[in-house]
């Protein structure tokens, strides 16, 4: 029995040689949170930094002049506008998709994905050269509405256009993983229950995807507001009539008017930290709610 014992004990499992990755020594801790840190620093903290020091340079007089001059004015109103009105077509745009992908199985599905994916993946400036190309004045489809009065090209539709394509998959990314994850039971048990498709979706389906959703809509939203590329191909620069926010500052900058293309930036940069803090105040205000979703 006890050379058994010896053979058997012999043979036990040798310990593992492999080392716990959350037990790293305390000098590669402070080492990588350095290097966070500092890549953090020049790439978020110092442009920051720049963009408000620049706005102020010559004062806070200066700053407020250069933003109330009217072609200043105007980008901020158009700007606002074209979010207000790409941001909640997006969302309802991402809403369907969302549900279309995950709640049906269809054919040319995986297409249908790849599609919401293309934004990520083609420059803007592409973006815009194809919508001048459908709706520019020398088509078959822009020259037609150009002749009853209704451009695309170079004025606020062509400009919402770009915005849309550029920030449509930002919603839709945001909800299809939710709503994969919570399935179809609870729709269908509300369908089982005689409730109408609208009032499944406003009782079950958008109570369990809110907070994706709002998250979706911020991200949209700061996204709407910054872009250059696509709505500076579709909207001719224009200042005073087609100018956004973002191309207003190129313009500015390049005509050596530091102080009032630096103001008009930190203007935007609040707008985008506006929208984070949001964000933030929600997490905070409705954690226990975000945190029983996430359980569910």
């Amino acid at each position: 029995m006890s050379d058994i014992s010896a053979r058997s004990g012999s043979h036990s499992p040798p310990q593992s040689r492999f080392r716990d990755p959350a037990n790293e020594s305390p000098a590669f801790r402070a080492g990588l949170t350095v290097l966070v840190l500092g890549v953090l620093a020049v790439l978020l903290v110092a442009p920051l930094v720049v963009v408000f020091s620049e706005a102020l340079a010559r004062g806070w007089f200066a700053a407020v002049t250069s933003l109330s001059n009217p072609d200043a004015w105007s980008a901020i109103r158009l700007t606002l506008i074209v979010t207000a009105i790409s941001v909640p077509l997006n969302a309802v745009f991402g809403v369907s998709a969302a549900w279309a992908i995950t709640k049906f199985d269809f054919p040319g599905k995986a297409f249908l994905i790849t599609l919401i994916d293309l934004p990520f993946s083609v420059s803007p400036v592409v973006a815009g050269l194809c919508l001048v190309l459908l709706f520019g004045a020398n088509s078959l489809v822009g020259g037609w509405l150009v002749a009853h009065g209704f451009p695309i090209v170079f004025a606020l539709p062509g400009i919402v256009l770009a915005t849309m394509f550029v920030t449509f998959p930002f919603v839709a990314r945001e909800l299809i993983p939710v709503m994969i994850e919570q399935g179809k039971d609870e729709e269908e048990a509300a369908l089982t229950l005689g409730a109408s498709g609208w009032r499944t979706f406003m009782t079950v389906t958008l109570p369990n995807i809110r907070w994706a959703l709002l998250y979706g809509v911020l991200l949209c939203n700061a996204r709407a507001m910054g872009e250059f590329g696509a709505v500076a191909v579709v909207s001719g620069k224009i200042r005073g009539q087609t100018a956004t926010m973002p191309i207003t500052i190129e313009m500015l900058y390049n005509e050596y008017l530091s102080v009032a293309a630096f103001s008009m930036a930190a203007l935007l940069t609040l707008l985008a930290l506006l929208t984070l803090a949001l964000k933030s105040f929600l997490e905070w205000r409705y954690a226990d709610q975000l945190a029983a979703t996430l359980r569910h």
